[in-house]
Order: C-alpha cells, then structure tokens, then sequence
C-alpha cells in the first residue's frame, strides 16, 4: 500500500502543480478579449482568431484543472443525500463512483480521443471561420484534460482504500452544506465581534 500511497501523493502534486498554473489562463483569456473589444471598437477590426483564441483558453483552464478540482473534492454533488450517510459509506459511494462511472468514462474518452487527435494534427485541420485558428490544440487539450482526470481518478480509489483500511487519514472530511453555512456564519460573527472590540473606545 506505502507503494501506491506514494504513486496518488505524485499524481496530487502533478494534478495540484497544473490546476493552479492553468488558473492564469482565465486572465489570460480575460486579457484577451478586452483587447479585442476595444481593438474592434476603436478601430473597427476585428478576427476570428481573437475570439477562438478566448475559447481555447477557457476550455484550457476547465478541461486541464478538472482533475485538480476532483483532487480539491469540489465537483458537484447532491449532499442532501449523501450527507445522510455515515462517513465510511460516503467513502463506499465514492469509491464505485470512482471506479464504476468516473474510470470508465475517462478511459473511454482517452481512447476516443487519441485517433481524433492525431487525425486532426496529421490532415493540419483548421477552423472552418474565416481567419481561424487551428483545430488539433483545442482537441489535444480535451485529450490532456481527460488523462489528467484518469489519473486522478486512480489517485482517489488508492487514497480511498487507504482510509478505509485505516492507512491514512481523511484529507477531505465531509462537511453539508448547512454546516458549512453554519460555520462560516459563527467565523463572520467572530470577525465582526473582535473589529467591534478594536473600534470601542
């Protein structure tokens, strides 16, 4: 177990390194199209390869920090019933998820994706906009985006496991959103009481 504990804490740190990097690619894309914008307001020109650029860099920044999020356990979930189960059945949700709708699909998609991939970047396929961009990045990134997230997945069923067998602690204890709202409620009236404190004469 030590040996594949120490393969998931090297998947964490590639998945956490990439997600946290690729956040700049929002302001980049941000930057971007305010350039465009006023390019196009103030002289009247514009291209479509400003606007694909945008697109290339939002689906950049979502598709290659996806697994960092899944990492971070923030994807979507319908804590009204998971949060009904104890902690170790949670795990137990977790873990089939993980291994009977998460691996597969990105199995899948990776598999997909390689041929897809290679046909567009061997046939040079390029935006079918006037002044477009080429097409095989923005597909690559699907392709990178889909492997980081296997990766991941397999990060998450060996760190689950783990917790279960009592092998490590629980990096991501569950906490419901109505706790979570309660807590950050009890946090902001501490803040408001010790700035209260400092402005009373």
């Amino acid at each position: 177990m030590a040996g594949l504990l120490a393969l998931s804490r090297t998947i964490d740190r590639i998945n956490e390194f990439i997600g946290r990097w690729v956040s700049w690619l929002i302001l980049l894309a941000i930057l971007v199209s305010a350039g465009n914008a006023v390019i196009r307001k103030v002289f009247d020109i514009s291209s479509n390869a400003w606007l694909e650029l945008q697109w290339y860099l939002f689906g950049a920044a979502f598709m290659l920090a996806a697994a960092y999020t899944l990492k971070q356990n923030d994807h979507i979930r319908i804590d009204i019933v998971y949060g009904m189960f104890s902690r170790r059945v949670q795990h137990w949700i977790d873990l089939l998820g993980h291994l009977l709708f998460l691996m597969p699909f990105v199995v899948l998609m990776v598999i997909y994706f390689v041929p897809y991939v290679s046909l567009s970047f061997h046939s040079g396929e390029m935006s079918t906009n006037a002044g477009g961009l080429i097409v095989w990045p923005a597909k690559a990134i699907l392709l990178v985006g889909f492997f980081l997230l296997a990766l991941q997945g397999v990060s998450e069923i060996i760190k689950k496991i783990a917790i279960m067998r009592g092998d490590m602690d629980d990096p991501t204890p569950f906490i419901s959103a109505h706790e979570q709202a309660r807590l950050e409620a009890e946090a902001l009236a501490e803040e408001a009481k010790a700035i209260a404190g400092e402005v009373r004469p």
